[in-house]
């Protein structure tokens, strides 16, 4: 059966109370040649509808659970998912904190041991190659996580910035090193039940693993990278697995309440934390100043440059970006991306890049970019959709309160 053909036959076969017609599109574009994560057959066992995903053949739902219950289920309870699909990297070398600082706009150097920070890959003209966490082991070794829809293009371009550094000045201190985590598992546990559960398979006091930190912690024999965080807004964890005990951990994790959560409820969830998805609300014409995330660049960074893109973000940060990301909340019908934006006297905006009808809030929401000075929260604006102007308000990101762990 071809992949287009089992594509068919799958979305042919959900119930439609179970995916939103929109998820159905949004995580069903055939791809010859999909790659799997060593839960596949997991997955499989466990009666997921996998769709192609980045590149991968990922769960969109699991058995007869809806995208709405399995969400609620996250926001009240625990979810696991599946994110083996991400790129895992180590890099290490005497001059690793001077390399990744050179390819990101954060202040590395700064970072305690074992602490973590979203970042960004930036291009000479300082739009967003990817977005990434960098979590520090020490001086000299750093954990990197992408995204597996930029797998083809950040794997090349790392490779590529590497050897120009080693052949330069600036690695005489010492060469950098790249290891690629192949095949290793990577699970999400997340919601406010997540770290219960977590701590009765540990001896580790998981209180002192506050948001955004990190150890190797031991769960019931196997010793695994733990990152409390997540792309929920809930309480979590990131666990990465070594690929022969990535399955036996999986089997861990989901046992009751848990429950394992496919992309449908994984896109809502991040939605509502306003969190971006890259080539959606994220791409190489965009800046981190444009899209709300000038957070991630150190003070002194801002000062210094020194990054690659640095020109350019150091512009938007001086005179203004032209547009910038904001929440909205639109009436009637939700807005999906590429609706557009306009102000209530005609005038266009900008564009809708992500947006659902929420199920924690029970009103449509939606991300996307407006001109500078129509950003401010409260702005009235219309949104078109189904060739009909909806109105729309701006909103704070994100849209729920988030619920992380700071001790």
């Amino acid at each position: 059966m071809t992949v287009l053909r089992a594509v068919s036959v799958l979305r042919a076969s959900l119930p439609r109370h179970n995916v939103p017609r929109y998820l159905s599109r949004r995580f069903s574009t055939p791809s010859e040649g999909l790659r799997k994560t060593g839960l596949y057959d997991f997955h499989i066992e466990n009666g997921a509808k996998m769709v192609p995903f980045a590149g991968y053949s990922m769960p969109l739902a699991y058995a007869d659970v809806g995208q709405v219950a399995s969400h609620n289920h996250v926001r009240n309870s625990a979810g696991l998912f599946d994110v083996g699909h991400m790129v895992q990297s180590n890099f290490r070398g005497q001059t690793a904190t001077g390399f990744l600082e050179w390819l990101t706009p954060s202040s590395l150097a700064a970072l305690s041991p074992y602490t973590s920070t979203l970042s960004v890959l930036l291009n000479e003209k300082g739009g967003i190659i990817d977005d990434t966490i960098i979590t520090k082991h020490a001086p000299d070794a750093f954990y990197v996580v992408t995204n597996a829809g930029r797998r083809d293009v950040d794997l090349p371009w790392f490779r590529g910035k590497l050897e120009e550094w080693n052949a330069s000045e600036k690695a005489k201190g010492g060469k950098v090193e790249m290891e690629v985590l192949e095949n290793w598992g990577l699970l999400a546990l997340q919601g406010p039940a997540a770290a219960a559960y977590l701590q009765a398979l540990t001896s580790f006091d998981l209180r002192l693993l506050t948001f955004g930190k990190s150890a190797f912690v031991p769960i019931e024999g196997f010793n695994l990278h733990v990152a409390r965080g997540g792309y929920t807004g809930e309480d979590g964890f990131e666990i990465s697995i070594p690929p022969s005990q990535t399955v036996d951990v999986a089997k861990l994790l989901s046992k009751t309440p848990v429950q394992l959560t496919g992309l449908g409820a994984r896109d809502s969830l991040r939605l509502e934390a306003g969190m971006c998805l890259y080539g959606h609300d994220l791409d190489e014409t965009t800046s981190p100043i444009e899209a709300g995330l000038s957070w991630v660049i150190g003070k002194d960074r801002k000062e210094t440059g020194g990054f690659i893109g640095a020109e350019g973000v150091r512009q938007h940060l001086k005179d203004g970006p032209p547009r910038r990301r904001v929440g909205l909340i639109v009436e009637g019908a939700p807005a999906r991306e590429g609706a557009k934006i306009f102000a209530p006297s005609g005038e266009e905006l900008g564009i809708v890049t992500s947006g659902i009808p929420s199920p924690t809030l029970h009103k449509n929401i939606a991300m996307g970019y407006v001109k500078s000075g129509s950003h401010k929260k409260g702005t009235d604006v219309e949104v078109e959709v189904r060739n009909k102007r909806r109105k729309a308000v701006v909103s704070p990101l994100p849209f729920i309160k988030p619920n992380y762990w700071r001790g």
